[in-house]
């Protein structure tokens, strides 16, 4: 069976259960913040901390091109072929095979080959948002790489990201790309009102509270997928600050709750996966509950909102 083959017979919407992936999972999150802090080392801050995110590709996750000096590279995640693709703008390539190994080897085998493309980088040593956080050139402790589960995952991120990207479309506000963020590992796409928000108190772990001041300094509406939660994963929603009332708002689909552990709205992945339409379970969702936290928070909507088939020719392209 050839690559596209193998492709092909995998359902659009995979099922992966946490509890099947977890050691693999834990190494690969340790993997996408050391390649997102070598982004983080060159790209210009941008609101929100965009400049750090990482994004799903036809092959995996990637940078996109990163400013080094007078020219760009970018770092690719490939959960195809299984390596992660290094490559610069004045032609240089290099590539790391995704295998199982540990954290350091893979932080050391990453730094080696930058420096022989002419782009050592130096990062912060030890990870975000995780507890504990071992230093990366220490971490012996993650070190499991199951390519099958990476593959499924990316499979995952493709269809959130293609749902989540439609959605986005609705909106001409601010709004951020859909983005993977590497601290707490989960897809994300961010609405905003236009108005400041209170300050943010942070408390993420190993991770500076103005971190999250500046993340959070704008009324927002965010939802998103994270691989940890569940039985497959969640795809959640939340609103900072939260208005009145939001936690008791009628959203759907009827699998959709409201976690107070959590402080959001949290779908289940599975409800998704086995939903005779995934796409518009997944749509209400999203729509569902940004409808809660704009009408509490009266948002001004008509200016806010668009429909993004207003410039379809009736006959078609």
């Amino acid at each position: 069976m050839d690559t596209r083959e193998a492709h092909r017979a995998v359902p659009p919407w995979p099922r992966l259960r946490v509890e099947d992936w977890g050691d693999t999972r834990e190494t690969l999150h340790m993997w996408v913040q050391i390649v997102g802090k070598i982004r983080l080392a060159h790209a210009p801050l941008l609101n929100h901390w965009w400049q750090v995110t990482l994004y799903p590709s036809p092959r995996g996750l990637t940078t996109s091109a990163v400013p080094y000096g007078g020219e760009v590279f970018d770092v690719e995640f490939d959960f195809v072929d299984h390596c992660l693709r290094l490559r610069s703008s004045d032609g240089g390539l290099r590539t790391v095979r995704l295998e199982a190994m540990t954290v350091a080897d893979f932080a050391a085998r990453v730094h080696r080959a930058l420096e022989e493309l002419g782009l050592p980088t130096t990062i912060q040593d030890h990870p975000n948002e995780v507890e504990p956080a071992i230093p990366f050139s220490e971490d012996h402790r993650h070190h499991t790489y199951d390519p099958h589960a990476a593959h499924l995952f990316w499979r995952q991120l493709l269809q959130a990201d293609r749902v989540m990207g439609a959605f986005r479309a609705r909106f001409v506000g601010k709004a951020s790309p859909v983005h993977f963020f590497w601290g707490a590992m989960d897809l994300a796409c961010t609405r905003f009102s236009g108005r400041r928000a209170p300050r943010h108190q942070g408390g993420a772990p190993n991770c500076g509270d103005w971190v999250m001041v500046e993340g959070y300094s704008h009324e927002l509406s965010s939802c998103g997928f994270w691989p940890g939660g569940g039985e497959e994963g969640a795809f959640y929603s939340y609103a900072y600050p939260e208005p009145a009332g939001f936690s008791a708002s009628r959203v759907t689909p009827s699998d959709a709750f409201y976690s107070r552990q959590h402080g959001q709205f949290l779908l289940p992945y599975e409800a998704v996966r086995t939903a005779g339409d995934p796409d518009a379970a997944l749509t209400g969702f999203l729509q569902s509950t940004y409808e809660a936290a704009a009408e509490g928070a009266g948002w001004d909507r008509a200016s806010l909102e668009t429909d993004p088939g207003r410039w379809a020719p009736a006959g078609g392209r």
